[in-house]
């Protein structure tokens, strides 16, 4: 069976000067899945690696350099599945973890499917997954984004209103799929949530069928404005496109079609198929991403 891997490093508007970083750091994250799977090890621990290096890069949206929250605390969102087993694990709104990637994983082989603020805290400290300090995830990028929009605001965030119009394009979820040679697939996403978020708020990501999704026939990873994602259920349709007989790329395609269709909010995806073939689309100005597949002999990226 042929092995591939596919990254993404969120959807949105990219400026120029930050073009070089994110590549690079998607290159990076496809690589450390890669070597993974080349070692003859499953999609699931491929993905898993792949996300952690990207949680890892403070030029991303997740884990270290997410974005911080109206009241300017960090809370994080992730979720990972197992298209073989069809097992999932996810939580929401966790704070001081580097790597909620690993606490899905966890969650995954747990009892559970998710687990969310307080109780996927306990969680961590139970299976071993260490904390951080908000230091460790604080990025000063981050803050400035933070503070340009917070001298803006009303002091009382629980009384601004939100409309179509002040929708951001700002997105930065990071995710991976992956085929190994086994078969499996797998797909995993994690994020810091839209910038200047309401506390609490959970969009797509940690959401099995709008973030993310894997089974037989394909495994998915979206970013974009997490609402619509969530009730559109982006992440299943596009695996459903692939099960319907479409290519991962046309099956990509097919869901962002349908996201423009039904929504205002932008965004894109990352697929990969059960014959190997990587897929993605996107209807934002930009979606960060790279990927390897069989007779590559490194990572290609683009924006």
């Amino acid at each position: 069976m042929p092995i591939a891997i596919v990254v993404h490093g969120g959807a949105g508007t990219l400026m120029p000067e930050r073009r070089a970083a994110v590549e690079a750091g998607c290159k990076e994250a496809a690589l450390a899945g890669w070597r993974v799977l080349q070692a003859g090890g499953a999609a699931l621990d491929a993905v898993e690696a792949a996300v952690r290096v990207l949680e890892d890069n403070p030029n991303f949206n997740a884990g270290r350099g997410a974005c911080l929250t109206m009241t300017g605390t960090i809370e994080l969102d992730a979720g990972i599945m197992d298209g073989n087993t069809l097992n999932v694990g996810a939580v929401a709104g966790v704070e001081l973890i580097q790597n909620p990637i690993s606490l899905a994983r966890k969650v995954l082989d747990s009892e559970h499917a998710l687990l969310i603020g307080k109780g996927a805290q306990h969680f961590a400290e139970e299976y071993g997954i260490p904390s951080c300090t908000f230091d460790d995830l604080f990025t000063e990028r981050q803050h400035q984004l933070w503070k340009a929009r917070n001298d803006k605001e009303e002091p009382r965030y629980y009384r601004r209103e939100v409309s179509s119009t002040t929708r951001e394009d700002k997105h930065g979820t990071v995710g991976a799929v992956a085929l190994d040679a086994s078969g499996a697939l797998a797909a995993a996403t994690s994020t810091g949530g839209t910038h200047y978020k309401y506390p609490g708020r959970v969009g797509d990501s940690p959401l099995v069928g709008c973030g993310f999704y894997a089974d037989e026939n394909a495994a998915v990873s979206c970013t974009g404005h997490g609402e619509d994602f969530t009730r559109l259920l982006i992440a299943k349709r596009a695996a459903d496109y692939v099960a319907g007989g479409a290519v991962a790329r046309t099956g990509a395609e097919a869901a962002i079609a349908f996201l423009g269709a039904h929504a205002q909010g932008t965004g894109g995806l990352i697929a990969v198929d059960r014959l190997g073939n990587a897929g993605f689309a996107w209807n934002s100005d930009n979606m960060t991403h790279a990927y390897m597949t069989e007779g590559m002999d490194e990572p290609a990226a683009g924006v």
